[in-house]
């Protein structure tokens, strides 16, 4: 790789492609027929060296498809391609740092920026008008750097922390961002505001600084109970119809912050604050008969709640009661010939499903791919020695 600074999400910018240059569905080649480690490491080399224009729309969100690109091949087993303290270094420079300590009482938030369009330098006066910090941001890049072997204790996990703690809301829920924290004092203000996401990568934060002191978790727990609905998933938010990725950020949460135990339904103890038996049935009716998974009833299988849906059964010990076969031939029937995964079968693939897809394939144990932290969504530093 060159020396220069790594920037994953330089792009690919030349022509636009016409339509007869851009490759259809229908002449991608027949799904091969087993997992093929070796083109999708290339795959994700690619992402790390060279982005596909298509992705400049995706500019805000650099950090995310870092973590995708490096946790993936991370997963892969081939973290050797890249430069670890190249990756460290770029990720570390996203960090939003407050003046003086007395700033962290201004409500903003000091955790890491997505990209450098959401990093606005400061004023004349050396003030930060514009602290674009942002949750899912900041999970991502705590994720890349314990990917890539920093020792997270020597960041400045006090800013992120105490600032994280301005971003929850008194009836448990988080804001993303500062400027979002505002709005919602506006009730009912932006959708997005209130869903399990925003409270699953907060636990996460908190987990990987080993420190709580950026969650009121009794306060968490109680607004994820509200969303659990009459046939077992999680909304959303409270009311909301049940969804797979909510399911998975809410159960994710729960077991991340103390409240539920791994691999429930092996335990005697039947109680739990959850409804484990419905939650299992909705979870269970997820599977297809296609063999894939689906996020919501009556929507067609998609990649990623492979690991959505199935990661959920994972913590709750219901894995084995999957078609796993089934799921396979599914997820083959995804996996491009240019290396990743697509949403449905015969679509071009994308960097977003194919991690979802190498960690679908983690959970079923596929050989050459390291094992899964179900509930972090990467792979389990402990069980490889890491940490």
């Amino acid at each position: 790789m060159a020396t220069r600074e790594w920037n994953p999400l330089d792009f690919d910018i030349g022509e636009e492609e016409d339509e007869e240059g851009t490759p259809s569905p229908s002449s991608i080649s027949p799904p091969l027929p087993y997992f093929d480690r070796d083109r999708h490491v290339a795959f994700l080399e690619m992402m790390y060296n060279l982005m596909p224009h298509h992705y400049q729309s995706q500019e805000i969100n650099r950090l995310t498809l870092a973590f995708f690109t490096i946790s993936g091949l991370h997963l892969l087993r081939a973290l050797d391609r890249v430069d670890k303290d190249s990756v460290a270094d770029w990720v570390l420079s996203f960090q939003a740092h407050p003046r003086s300590r007395a700033e962290l009482k201004n409500g903003q938030f000091y955790g890491f920026h997505g990209s450098r369009t959401s990093q606005f330098p400061p004023d004349e006066n050396g003030v930060s008008a514009c602290n674009s910090g942002h949750l899912a941001s900041t999970y991502c890049a705590l994720a890349i750097l314990k990917t890539v072997g920093f020792n997270l204790l020597t960041i400045d996990k006090e800013s992120i922390l105490t600032s994280l703690r301005n971003l929850q809301q008194p009836d448990g829920r988080y804001a993303s961002t500062y400027f979002l924290c505002q709005w919602m004092l506006v009730p009912r203000q932006i959708f997005d505001l209130y869903i399990v996401l925003l409270i699953d990568v907060s636990a996460a934060i908190c987990l990987m600084l080993e420190d709580w002191s950026g969650m009121d978790r009794e306060k968490a727990k109680e607004y994820i109970l509200k969303c659990q609905s009459y046939d077992g998933g999680f909304g959303l938010m409270p009311g909301l119809e049940s969804h797979g990725g909510g399911t998975y950020c809410a159960v994710a949460s729960l077991r991340l912050m103390g409240y539920i135990e791994d691999d429930l339904l092996s335990k005697t103890v039947t109680s739990s604050i959850i409804n484990v038996p419905l939650l299992l049935d909705w979870c269970m009716q997820r599977q297809a008969i296609d063999g894939g998974f689906q996020g919501r009833a009556n929507k067609p299988s998609d990649t990623c709640y492979a690991f959505w849906i199935g990661a959920v059964l994972r913590i709750l010990g219901g894995y084995k009661f999957i078609d796993k076969i089934a799921l396979h031939r599914f997820l083959l029937t995804c996996q491009s010939e240019f290396g990743g995964f697509s949403k449905y079968p015969g679509d071009l693939p994308d960097i977003y499903h194919a991690y979802y897809g190498y960690t679908a394939f983690s959970l079923l144990e596929e050989p050459g791919l390291n094992p899964l932290c179900a509930e972090l969504g990467m792979t389990d530093l402990t069980a490889i020695g890491i940490i």
